[in-house]
């Protein structure tokens, strides 16, 4: 399988802790840059170090997580390069990668999803990209950070 980075603040420890096992139990490698204790750390220093981390290469894609997910994902947005999702189902999950082709997905450890983050992040990796117009739209998409 492939390797992947997550990071992590502290509003969502225990919810790394359950991608981490789940995903190694997919049998995929997991790059730990976040946090393991409840102390307080500032998650757009965690997105910048998890996003420029995977921009030297060799990793699928990143996941970040923190109390709400909303923050980490708008801080890794502002990544050059990065496309980032906050899903709140699987749905949402699959898209964010066949239209999308998302390099990033975040998620809230204080948020009380409908349906099991291990399930969207399943729906996530088992989607492939559609690419065809869903590449043209992305193409736009990333040449607005030139403007």
């Amino acid at each position: 399988m492939g390797k992947i980075l997550i990071a992590n603040d502290h509003g969502a420890v225990e919810l790394k802790q359950r991608i981490l096992k789940h995903l190694e139990g997919r049998g995929f490698t997991v790059e730990n840059l976040g946090v393991d204790t409840e102390d307080s750390v500032d998650y757009p220093d965690l997105a910048e170090k998890a996003c420029l981390q995977y921009l030297k290469g060799n990793y699928d894609f990143g996941i970040l997580c923190c109390g709400t997910g909303i923050g980490i994902s708008i801080s890794a947005n502002k990544v050059k390069g990065i496309r980032c999702a906050l899903p709140q189902d699987t749905f949402a999950a699959e898209m964010t990668k066949k239209h999308n082709n998302v390099n990033f997905i975040a998620f809230g450890g204080r948020i009380e999803y409908k349906e099991p983050v291990e399930k969207m992040l399943d729906a996530f990796i088992d989607s492939p990209f559609e690419g065809g117009r869903h590449q043209t739209r992305i193409d736009k998409m990333m040449a607005l950070e030139e403007k």
